[in-house]
């Protein structure tokens, strides 16, 4: 094994103590390498060409300087990927965003990447749900017909 050594904010050290506490592992080192076990499989298992509809929220300190622009010009270079985004303010400093993606899975991720690594945002996680375009005309029980919209598949 090899030792790696991180530097954590007190908040973040004080909630892995105590996910190592609830969830009984013996110390810190064995809750991060599973921690990192299942984020290194999530990212693997992700089918990158996939059509995914992604919901990116994050949280973020609006005084960081540059912040608000470096993160404007982020969402304009990728708009096509863009559906809607939310903004609440949380506080006097800090603002939540929710993005609504649509496009290749390997795209929204790195869309996603790209905010949340900006120095300022402080929270932030990609839900992804995998989709197909149909382009019949069926009833979904309502008595109308619809086409070309969104299905959600069973998995990823």
């Amino acid at each position: 094994m090899q030792r790696v050594t991180i530097t954590l904010p007190g908040p973040l050290c004080d909630a892995l103590d105590r996910h190592v506490t609830e969830r009984r592992y013996d110390n810190r080192s064995e809750a991060v390498r599973d921690l990192l076990r299942t984020a290194l499989r999530d990212a693997e298992n992700d089918p990158s060409e996939a059509e995914a509809m992604g919901v990116l929220s994050y949280v973020y300190d609006h005084h960081t300087r540059d912040l608000a622009s470096r993160l404007m010009h982020h969402h304009h270079d990728h708009h096509a990927l863009s559906v809607t985004t939310s903004h609440v303010h949380l506080d006097h400093d800090t603002c939540l965003e929710t993005a609504i993606l649509r496009g290749p899975a390997a795209a929204l991720r790195a869309y996603a990447d790209g905010v949340l690594g900006q120095r300022g945002v402080m929270h932030g996680n990609l839900f992804l749900i995998p989709v197909e375009a149909r382009s019949h005309a069926h009833d979904h029980g309502h008595g109308t017909a619809h086409h070309d919209h969104l299905h959600v598949k069973d998995s990823f």
